[in-house]
């Protein structure tokens, strides 16, 4: 299973991104996917996370209401929309999967597997 994070930016405060996380080698059904960031110096945060086959969507008190999950089937491909970006927003961001949903979804050990990251920078 491989995850390919893309979408991220430079990108003035206020603005948005649209971040995209294709998956290889699995087709997803019940998996939990998870978004992450990771600032420098600090460790990595609970973004959000979703079940695939629907039915529950959680967010981080910091980006909710600006950050927006949604998944294409067809193509195996989750984003997270980022909208009202703000300096504290700048980290690399990280998508995650696990095979099966998990109450624990905020905690990155539970994922097992990542992608590389992508580099979210938002200037004031």
């Amino acid at each position: 299973v491989q995850l390919q994070a893309s979408g991220g930016g430079l990108v003035q405060a206020g603005g948005s991104l649209r971040l995209s996380c294709t998956a290889s080698g699995v087709i997803f059904g019940n998996h939990a996917l998870g978004w992450f960031r990771q600032a420098p110096g600090k460790e990595r945060e609970f973004v959000a996370a979703f079940r695939w086959s629907g039915g529950r969507t959680t967010y981080a008190n910091s980006v909710k209401g600006r950050f927006t999950i949604s998944r294409d089937n067809a193509k195996n491909t989750a984003t997270l929309q980022i909208d009202n970006l703000n300096p504290e927003d700048t980290s690399v961001y990280y998508c995650a999967a696990r095979s099966t949903w998990t109450t624990n979804y905020r905690s990155a050990s539970e994922y097992d597997y990542w992608g590389q990251g992508t580099q979210v920078t938002v200037s004031s």
